[in-house]
């Protein structure tokens, strides 16, 4: 399955979309060969990577991996476009970053002969959602970095990512700056409201007929527990597919009751949402307690980054209080604009 921009209802089924060069594998595996101490490894459900050195030439197949290896000071040779109308597959809070460059944008599934032609020496697919024997073709290349072992495909933490690409760039004290600066945005915030603190809160979607969850390893729903929100008990005792969301009855919608409920939508038009006949339920519907990520801010949501999740805090903190300081009366801006007020 593509990974699910959490701006649409996930498709079933999943998509195909990498380790070392077969001459480096017979050395690593020989008897008594010592590692250069020089060497990077990074350990992955696939195998094992080794960089001899810091890559300085990389394509980004990651579905959001272009705002960490940018945060980072690397513009990618090529980067793979997940979605979104930005230049270069490069969102807002990163465009900076590019600094006038113009990578190769790939679309759809990856392309060995694209990826080739760019002569990386380093293909960087943390949460790229490749099978195994497209790590091997890819493997071929040049090494591949994928998200850590202990991680499903799409539930490598922000940091996590940020920490393991910062190493392979030979960068690794930018990233501990990178993350430490995300993490004290995080706890200013959670210092400024300690009423947010153990509140239950969810991340929802509905399109096409469909409204589902995003789960605890999803980007969106740790944004929430960032600030101190917790799942509902409801939610929590839901299993989730793919590692990070589930569907909902439409006739049940009880898991979303949270104290505070973002609404993920591509668009900046919620009739859908609007139109749900059982979000009339809902106690956060009718208290005022809802909050409305459209197309930018539901992107920064589902990139989940470095560079997109301080983005999308600057945002959503100020509707965030509206929609938890106890008064149904109060407005929420984002709610109001896309019309889902009670």
């Amino acid at each position: 399955m593509k990974r699910a921009t959490g701006i649409q209802a996930p498709q079933a089924g999943r998509a195909s979309r990498r380790g070392f060069l077969g001459g480096a594998c017979a050395t690593l595996f020989a008897p008594h060969v010592i590692a250069a101490p020089s060497q990077l490894r990074f350990t992955h459900a696939y195998g094992e990577t080794v960089l001899a050195e810091p890559a300085r030439r990389v394509v980004s197949v990651g579905y959001n991996t272009q705002d960490t290896i940018l945060a980072l000071g690397v513009v990618p040779v090529g980067i793979r476009y997940w979605f979104g109308n930005y230049p270069f597959g490069v969102w807002p809070w990163a465009q900076s970053y590019l600094g006038g460059a113009e990578p190769k944008l790939m679309i759809g599934e990856v392309s060995m002969d694209t990826v080739s032609g760019l002569a990386p020496d380093l293909i960087i697919a943390n949460g790229s959602g490749i099978s195994k024997a497209e790590y091997a073709l890819l493997s071929k290349i040049a090494p591949v970095l994928m998200q850590g072992e202990n991680y499903s495909t799409y539930g490598s933490p922000w940091h996590e990512d940020t920490r393991r690409i910062g190493r392979a760039l030979g960068k690794s004290d930018l990233a501990e700056d990178l993350v430490a600066g995300v993490k004290a945005k995080f706890a200013a915030a959670k210092a400024r409201h300690p009423e947010w603190q153990n509140k239950t809160a969810a991340a929802a979607w509905h399109n096409t007929g469909e409204t589902g969850a995003f789960m605890r390893e999803d980007t969106r729903a740790r944004f929430l527990s960032e600030l101190g929100f917790v799942p509902t008990k409801k939610l929590d005792y839901i299993a989730a597919k793919d590692g990070f969301y589930t569907t909902l009855s439409p006739e049940d919608l009880s898991p979303l009751d949270a104290d505070l409920l973002i609404w993920i939508s591509a668009m900046d038009d919620a009739t859908d949402i609007a139109n749900l006949p059982m979000r009339r339920t809902l106690a956060a519907h009718r208290a005022g307690r809802e909050v409305f990520a459209g197309q930018l801010i539901s992107g920064a949501l589902s990139f989940g980054s470095v560079l997109s999740l301080p983005f999308a805090l600057e945002q959503l903190e100020g509707d965030i209080v509206a929609a938890m300081d106890g008064r149904p009366e109060t407005v929420v801006a984002s709610s109001a604009k896309a019309g889902i007020v009670p």
